[in-house]
């Protein structure tokens, strides 16, 4: 299964710079299967809660056996080794590292800790443009329409 997940940070941390933190997460990711693409990295601004520093974006394609759950239960292992307390921080607020399950190819997936594909990916350029970048012509399975397409289309981010 090929699965795009975003990856965001907007805090230094003992990796280092926001740059440092998405290459350590590349990283560790790469042991839950094999990284078919990864994008540029993409300094943007907050979205939301606003009262915090720049972020820098990007998306990468993992192929992996693991279920979505696994999958998600890994990446949350993940932001929790690498120092982020998702209990301690305001939602949206600063954080060393963010990874969202975007896509697991065309599936569709609504439990109460999944959803998939991801419920605000066609609203988040921060999100949309790294991933058009590697996989334009992904398509999103329940709008169906391609990430490019998504992208053209989506609001400007605050």
């Amino acid at each position: 299964m090929i699965a795009a997940i975003a990856l965001g940070s907007n805090l230094s941390s003992r990796f280092g710079d926001r740059a440092a933190n998405l290459r350590e997460a590349l990283h560790r990711m790469e042991a839950l299967g094999s990284i078919t693409a990864i994008s540029s990295f993409h300094d943007t601004d907050p979205v939301g809660y606003l009262d915090q520093p720049r972020f820098l974006n990007a998306a990468a394609l993992l192929d992996t056996k693991l279920s979505p759950r696994e999958l998600l239960h890994a990446l949350l292992m993940i932001e929790q080794s690498m120092g982020r307390d998702r209990s301690a921080a305001p939602p949206k607020g600063p954080r060393i590292i963010d990874l969202d399950l975007l896509l697991i190819g065309e599936m569709v997936l609504v439990t109460p800790e999944l959803t998939l594909p991801h419920p605000a990916l066609h609203e988040r350029r921060f999100v949309l443009a790294p991933l058009a970048e590697i996989a334009p012509a992904m398509q999103h399975p329940t709008l169906r329409r391609s990430i490019s397409d998504l992208l053209a289309d989506a609001p400007l981010d605050p």
